[in-house]
């Protein structure tokens, strides 16, 4: 059997899961570093080695990944 909520059940579980202690956030944290797949990270710096450019072969086709002013990356085929 299917339960219809109304409006001010649902709007009181929302405001109740909103205020989750400090403790509650950083284990739910915790847990979902945990959770998620360890993938080799590098850093920008050893990537880039000052530049603000590089190339990228893959699979025959050529990309550029390029710092932008605001320091964000874009990937360009």
């Amino acid at each position: 059997m299917t339960r219809h909520f109304n409006r001010a059940e649902f709007t009181d579980r929302r405001e109740r899961a909103s205020y989750a202690t400090p403790q509650d956030q950083d284990r739910q944290q915790r847990t979902y570093e945990a959770e998620r797949p360890q993938v080799r990270t590098l850093t920008s710096q050893s990537l880039f080695l000052g530049d603000h450019e590089i190339g990228i072969e893959h699979h025959g086709a050529f990309y550029r990944l390029k710092i932008t002013r605001q320091g964000k990356l874009i990937l360009n085929k």
